[in-house]
């Protein structure tokens, strides 16, 4: 291909084994075998007022603000509003019937709204789904069935692990779904379906408008999954999808905790470790919570599913240890509150994150209880996210951390 004098807002992907000669003037791409190749020239949609601080200190902090816009956005992709009913914008290539089981793979926090996926996916369509890291999959060799689908979650599209992932499921003969920010990515380009999420550019290293974009289309998938295996009731649609147009309206309402988060924050800055707790859905975000301060702090942080605080965590307890307990008032509610019970035994600082039916509820004296909005059980997630991202946030601009590119950590991980 030549090309000469492009604007600077069109693009042209490469494909594997291309290389380009670069002149003032022209661009050559020639391909593997040294041929002149001709490759499609495409309008890039980016432009520099998504990628502005506006009057934010951080990107971090502006990107955590968009979340009810931008997962509004993507909600109204994946749901008809008026009729309230899942409505995906083109057809699946294939019968939910004739899936048998669902492989769900990524790296980071992407594979963590995956965990919250199987739930979602196992509760509502009644599908096995096995959620797997990238980074082990691809050399795992694991056994698939033919025919079965594959969901590959990722923010730039382009992780390197996640694409021999996505690679592996093609050649053992899945379907394929690509949950991806990029459209126009390596992965979205190789998968046989893509849903975009519509978080717009994300430039601060910990993903979190993303994260809560990717739980908006699986949320949405997991219904019409349940849907179209008949494991959902019309009713049931309606009354799933009334819940989720929620969402964005209870994202924004959640952000009426910063001022309490942050003082929060002060103590947590002070501490070696943080353990965060969860059970169900809560448990992936426990996980989460726990990673985003890793990040953005360097906190030590592990998170832990509720009820195996006793087979080993448990010991790491002392008064200098904050424990943070997320657990929205739902059918575990008190199955946690017993954990909360054993780690208040031995003098465990608890920091419950609950909302106000949880709170008056709870039997164990907690260092703080954070409020938030109430919201459906099955999505409680993506309310509660707000919560685990302002918390790290906060805690990393007190100590003094480059919140937006920490240390060692790169946006897109493209090497193995």
């Amino acid at each position: 291909m030549l090309s000469r004098s492009r604007p600077s807002d069109t693009i042209t992907y490469l494909e594997d084994g291309d290389w380009a000669v670069l002149t003032r003037a022209i661009c050559v791409i020639y391909d593997s075998k040294g041929a002149v190749a001709n490759r499609e020239t495409l309008k890039s949609g980016a432009s520099s007022l998504l990628v502005d601080k506006a009057n934010y200190r951080h990107f971090m902090a502006k990107e955590i603000y968009e979340q009810p816009e931008v997962v509004g956005q993507t909600l109204a992709r994946y749901v008809d509003m008026a009729a309230k009913r899942i409505a995906l914008p083109f057809e699946l290539p294939f019968d939910f019937n004739d899936i048998r089981r669902i492989l769900i793979t990524a790296c980071g926090t992407a594979s963590y709204a995956g965990h919250v996926a199987k739930y979602w996916f196992e509760r509502l369509a009644r599908i096995p789904v096995e959620i797997d890291v990238a980074s082990e999959l691809r050399y795992r060799e694991a056994p698939l069935r033919k025919g079965d689908l594959a969901i590959v979650i990722s923010q730039s599209g382009e992780t390197a692990d996640t694409l021999a992932a996505l690679r592996y499921a093609k050649a053992q003969g899945l379907h394929t779904i690509s949950v991806v920010n990029v459209p126009t990515s390596t992965i979205a380009r190789e998968s046989k379906t893509v849903l975009p999420t519509l978080a717009g550019p994300e430039i601060g290293v910990a993903s979190t408008k993303a994260f809560t974009c990717q739980l908006m289309v699986m949320a949405a998938l997991a219904i019409a999954a349940g849907k179209g295996r008949g494991e959902l009731s019309d009713i049931d649609e309606l009354k799933l999808v009334g819940e989720l147009i929620e969402v964005p309206r209870l994202i924004a309402e959640a952000f009426a905790i910063e001022p309490q988060i942050e003082k929060l924050a002060r103590d947590i800055a002070k501490s070696r470790a943080v353990l965060y707790l969860g059970r169900g859905t809560s448990f992936p975000l426990a996980l989460e919570g726990a990673l985003k301060l890793k990040e953005v702090s360097y906190i030590h942080a592990e998170g832990y599913a509720a009820g195996e605080l006793k087979h080993g965590p448990i010991a790491l307890i002392d008064e200098s240890m904050p424990v943070v307990v997320i657990a929205p008032y739902d059918r575990v509610f008190e199955k946690t509150v017993s954990n909360m019970q054993e780690v208040a035994a031995r003098g465990g600082n608890i920091i419950l994150m609950t909302d106000a039916t949880g709170a008056s509820e709870a039997t164990v004296d907690s260092l703080v209880t954070i409020v938030l909005p109430d919201v459906a059980a099955t999505f409680t997630p993506m309310i509660y996210a707000i919560a685990v991202q302002l918390l790290a946030y906060h805690t990393a601009v007190l100590m003094g951390a480059d919140v937006d590119q920490p240390r060692n950590l790169a946006k897109s991980v493209t090497v193995e």
